[in-house]
């Protein structure tokens, strides 16, 4: 299933929180959209989200990284998802 990115960027409403955010996301995109890690810049937290486009890629990409395989021959894995930053203040950053 792809997204359309800007789409999806038009749609959304404006976030205060991290919190608002992620209760968007999920309701939009269910178990389509996990949290990866979360990190702290500038003093603030930062959290990254998979937005997963192609299931049966992801996964498959996802189990490549477990394996002892590293080894990734195909930038259709990668693409398989994209990436959503949201700070703790709500700011959104996509990556495709």
């Amino acid at each position: 299933m792809d997204f359309d990115i800007s789409a999806i960027y038009n749609q959304m409403p404006d976030f205060t929180t991290h919190e608002e955010a992620r209760a968007w996301f999920k309701e939009q995109f269910h178990d389509q959209f996990l949290l990866k890690t979360t990190d702290v810049i500038d003093g603030k937290r930062v959290f990254y989200y998979h937005l997963i486009k192609h299931p049966e890629k992801y996964e498959e990409f996802v189990n490549t990284l477990r394996s002892d395989n590293t080894e990734i021959d195909s930038l259709d894995l990668f693409e398989s998802y994209s990436t959503i930053e949201i700070s703790e203040d709500g700011n959104i950053s996509f990556t495709i």
